[in-house]
């Protein structure tokens, strides 16, 4: 997302969340300054119950970055198609250098001519349940495979197989009667 004349860039632009149940998991986020002011940015989320966004709110110097740490918590249950429809949205605004994030009023971001607002969706993925869909899968393919070939018979020749080499062996004992026949006798 670092394009020219944004305040901030934000990286990577999707999160990617390991998700197990009943655990938590984590993803960093990192807010980069693209500009030679002092840049104040808020991070707010469209599930706050299930996020805590350290920091949620600081000030990065020109040029500089910060890493933001986003915790999932431990969730009960599967997302609906392992796909998650939550957001995050970073708002900024440049400060001067002297301000103190503790003094900087909660409606800054909303009145700020200059806020620039990111949104980063976040989205879930499961990769041991995908390794395990993958595995079941190809387990499946692997049955109907050994289906098929015992449907086949286990004589392991097909008909068109034995049909072609008897006829060889025809042709074979044809030839070999011709080459060793005894020449006609004559008289």
């Amino acid at each position: 997302m670092g394009g020219g004349g944004t305040l901030i860039s934000v990286y990577p632009e999707e999160l990617t969340f390991l998700f197990e149940l009943d655990k938590p998991c984590y993803c960093n986020l990192k807010v980069v300054n693209n500009s030679e002011h002092h840049v104040a940015f808020k991070v707010k989320t469209t599930s706050p119950r299930k996020y805590f966004v350290r920091p949620n709110a600081s000030m990065v110097q020109p040029w500089d970055s910060c890493t933001i740490t986003i915790t999932l918590q431990a969730q009960k249950e599967y997302p609906l198609d392992m796909q998650c429809k939550d957001k995050f949205l970073i708002q900024s605004t440049r400060v001067a250098a002297s301000t103190d994030m503790d003094e900087i009023p909660p409606d800054t971001m909303l009145k700020n001519a200059s806020i620039e607002e990111i949104q980063n969706i976040q989205r879930l993925k499961e990769e041991r349940d995908n390794m395990l869909q993958q595995n079941q899968q190809m387990q499946r393919e692997l049955d109907v495979l050994r289906r098929r070939r015992s449907r086949k018979g286990d004589a392991g020749f097909s008909l068109t197989f034995a049909a072609f080499a008897g006829l060889i062996g025809v042709l074979v004992g044809l030839l070999m009667s011709l080459i060793f026949s005894s020449p006609p006798a004559t008289a």
